[in-house]
Protein backbone atom coordinates (compact mmCIF):
# COMPACT_ATOMS: atom_id res chain seq x y z
CA UNK A 1 0.00 0.00 0.00
CA UNK A 2 1.51 3.31 -1.07
CA UNK A 3 0.55 6.36 0.94
CA UNK A 4 -0.04 9.50 -1.07
CA UNK A 5 1.62 12.75 -0.19
CA UNK A 6 -0.91 15.22 1.22
CA UNK A 7 0.11 18.80 0.36
CA UNK A 8 -2.34 20.32 2.86
CA UNK A 9 -1.04 18.14 5.71
CA UNK A 10 2.54 19.03 4.74
CA UNK A 11 1.64 22.74 4.67
CA UNK A 12 0.19 22.42 8.18
CA UNK A 13 3.34 20.65 9.35
CA UNK A 14 5.51 23.37 7.75
CA UNK A 15 3.56 26.11 9.51
CA UNK A 16 3.86 24.26 12.82
CA UNK A 17 7.62 23.63 12.54
CA UNK A 18 8.63 26.66 10.41
CA UNK A 19 11.92 25.21 9.14
CA UNK A 20 14.62 27.65 8.07
CA UNK A 21 18.38 27.83 7.75
CA UNK A 22 19.81 27.45 11.26
CA UNK A 23 21.94 30.41 12.32
CA UNK A 24 21.98 30.33 16.14
CA UNK A 25 22.40 27.77 18.91
CA UNK A 26 18.80 28.46 19.98
CA UNK A 27 17.49 27.63 16.50
CA UNK A 28 19.76 24.58 16.42
CA UNK A 29 18.39 23.27 19.74
CA UNK A 30 14.79 23.85 18.63
CA UNK A 31 15.38 22.11 15.30
CA UNK A 32 17.16 19.20 17.00
CA UNK A 33 14.15 18.69 19.27
CA UNK A 34 11.85 18.50 16.24
CA UNK A 35 14.20 16.06 14.50
CA UNK A 36 14.36 13.81 17.55
CA UNK A 37 10.58 13.80 17.87
CA UNK A 38 10.22 12.84 14.20
CA UNK A 39 13.08 10.33 14.30
CA UNK A 40 11.45 8.23 16.99
CA UNK A 41 7.82 8.74 15.93
CA UNK A 42 6.14 5.44 15.15
CA UNK A 43 4.43 5.09 11.75
CA UNK A 44 5.55 8.44 10.31
CA UNK A 45 3.31 9.83 7.59
CA UNK A 46 4.84 10.66 4.18
CA UNK A 47 4.58 14.34 5.17
CA UNK A 48 6.45 13.73 8.43
CA UNK A 49 9.10 11.76 6.53
CA UNK A 50 9.57 14.68 4.12
CA UNK A 51 9.78 17.12 7.06
CA UNK A 52 12.29 14.87 8.82
CA UNK A 53 14.49 14.77 5.72
CA UNK A 54 14.36 18.57 5.45
CA UNK A 55 15.10 19.15 9.14
CA UNK A 56 18.01 16.69 9.12
CA UNK A 57 19.48 18.43 6.06
CA UNK A 58 19.28 21.80 7.87
CA UNK A 59 20.91 20.32 10.99
CA UNK A 60 23.68 18.68 8.97
CA UNK A 61 24.46 21.96 7.21
CA UNK A 62 24.65 23.83 10.55
CA UNK A 63 26.77 21.12 12.17
CA UNK A 64 29.18 20.91 9.23
CA UNK A 65 29.79 24.64 9.52
CA UNK A 66 29.84 24.95 13.32
CA UNK A 67 30.94 21.53 14.60
CA UNK A 68 33.29 20.02 12.04
CA UNK A 69 34.48 16.65 13.22
CA UNK A 70 36.18 13.50 12.09
CA UNK A 71 34.07 10.78 10.56
CA UNK A 72 32.71 8.36 13.12
CA UNK A 73 33.16 4.66 12.59
CA UNK A 74 29.93 2.85 11.64
CA UNK A 75 29.89 0.89 14.92
CA UNK A 76 30.22 4.16 16.88
CA UNK A 77 27.23 5.57 15.01
CA UNK A 78 25.31 2.37 15.77
CA UNK A 79 26.25 2.62 19.47
CA UNK A 80 25.02 6.21 19.61
CA UNK A 81 21.73 5.44 17.87
CA UNK A 82 21.19 2.47 20.19
CA UNK A 83 21.88 4.67 23.22
CA UNK A 84 19.49 7.48 22.28
CA UNK A 85 16.73 5.06 21.25
CA UNK A 86 17.15 2.76 24.30
CA UNK A 87 17.89 -0.18 22.01
CA UNK A 88 19.76 -3.12 23.53
CA UNK A 89 22.00 -5.56 21.71
CA UNK A 90 19.35 -8.23 22.34
CA UNK A 91 16.87 -6.14 20.31
CA UNK A 92 19.10 -6.54 17.24
CA UNK A 93 19.38 -10.33 17.46
CA UNK A 94 17.58 -11.69 14.42
CA UNK A 95 17.78 -8.29 12.70
CA UNK A 96 21.50 -8.49 11.86
CA UNK A 97 22.45 -11.94 13.17
CA UNK A 98 23.03 -14.02 16.27
CA UNK A 99 23.88 -12.51 19.65
CA UNK A 100 27.58 -13.17 18.95
CA UNK A 101 27.42 -11.38 15.59
CA UNK A 102 25.49 -8.46 17.12
CA UNK A 103 28.08 -8.13 19.90
CA UNK A 104 30.98 -8.16 17.41
CA UNK A 105 29.28 -5.57 15.17
CA UNK A 106 28.33 -3.24 18.05
CA UNK A 107 31.84 -3.42 19.50
CA UNK A 108 33.59 -2.86 16.16
CA UNK A 109 35.18 -6.30 16.00
CA UNK A 110 33.22 -7.13 12.83
CA UNK A 111 32.39 -4.69 10.05
CA UNK A 112 28.77 -4.10 9.09
CA UNK A 113 27.82 -5.78 5.81
CA UNK A 114 25.61 -4.07 3.24
CA UNK A 115 22.74 -6.43 4.11
CA UNK A 116 23.15 -5.64 7.82
CA UNK A 117 23.32 -1.90 7.06
CA UNK A 118 20.05 -2.16 5.13
CA UNK A 119 18.44 -4.11 7.99
CA UNK A 120 19.66 -1.53 10.53
CA UNK A 121 18.41 1.30 8.31
CA UNK A 122 14.98 -0.33 8.12
CA UNK A 123 14.93 -1.03 11.87
CA UNK A 124 15.91 2.50 12.91
CA UNK A 125 14.15 4.20 9.94
CA UNK A 126 17.41 5.81 8.83
CA UNK A 127 19.60 5.70 5.77
CA UNK A 128 21.67 2.48 5.60
CA UNK A 129 24.71 4.54 4.53
CA UNK A 130 25.16 5.61 8.18
CA UNK A 131 26.27 2.08 8.98
CA UNK A 132 28.76 1.55 6.14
Amino acid sequence: MTLTFDQAAYSNLLSEVVPKVIETEEEYDRTLAVAERLTFAKNRTPEEQAMHKLIVTLIEAYEAQNYPMDESAPHEILQHIMEVSDTRQADLVGIIGSSGVVSEVVNGKRSISKAQAKALGDYFKMTPSLFI
